[in-house]
């Protein structure tokens, strides 16, 4: 049992998005951030043995491709952005940003990230390293952080794969789950506690006349 616990979070911003899209979708809700670290705190705790007060989430930080400013200010994003770095910002969470770049394939038009996975796998590393989280919690389900993974366990560092997956099609790589020491299926986990979906989803309003865009 650890006398204390020490937190680092990790999100996979465009896994998180697609979580929220579908919550949008099937719930008209989307994730409460500071209930959701509430919620990996207290299940950690309880995982320890320890009172919850003495769980701590160190760092958190946010990874995520976006469009530059004019690019966002067409496709009606820009609200919705700074809305959601707002509750980034109140909830101690440090982002991390790389442009996306929009590409015409075959007549169609593609959106492109570049080099996003390999930033969040480095840094998460890094921090990790050096700061000697007890827990690292990924939320993300990219087969590409296997590695990672593997990393953190050979550095001692207990690790915990957080998921929501929300469609027919499961999006958790199974090298990833097999791979991670702890995994948490927030749907599977929800459909046996009611209560605790409550806490973790906010209830939107009727969507607006004027589409905000929808990327969170």
């Amino acid at each position: 049992m650890l006398p204390y616990i020490s937190i680092g979070i990790f999100i996979d911003g465009g896994y998180y998005a697609k979580i929220n899209r579908a919550l949008k979708a099937q719930e008209r809700s989307i994730i409460r951030v500071r209930s959701l670290f509430d919620y990996i705190c207290s299940r950690l705790a309880m995982e320890e043995g320890i009172h919850v007060s003495d769980c701590q989430i160190t760092e958190a930080h946010y990874f995520r491709g976006r469009f530059r400013v004019k690019e966002a200010y067409d496709k009606h994003l820009l609200y919705n952005e700074r809305k959601f770095e707002d509750t980034l910002i109140e909830n101690d969470v440090i982002f991390h940003y790389k442009h996306l770049r929009e590409v015409d394939r075959d007549g169609q038009s593609e959106v492109v990230e570049k080099g996003v996975d390999v930033w969040f796998a480095l840094e998460a590393y890094e921090l990790a390293a050096f700061r000697k989280f007890d827990y690292v919690v990924l939320v993300t389900g990219d087969a590409d952080q296997e590695m990672l993974v593997r990393k953190l366990k050979a550095l001692k560092i207990k690790t915990v794969l957080l998921t929501w997956n929300l469609t027919d099609v499961d999006a958790t790589s199974p090298l990833l789950r097999e791979e991670a020491g702890h995994h948490w299926e927030l749907s599977e986990i929800m459909y046996d506690s009611p209560m605790l979906k409550k806490q973790l989803l906010y209830k939107l309003r009727e969507p607006a006349v004027t589409p905000l865009g929808d990327m969170f």
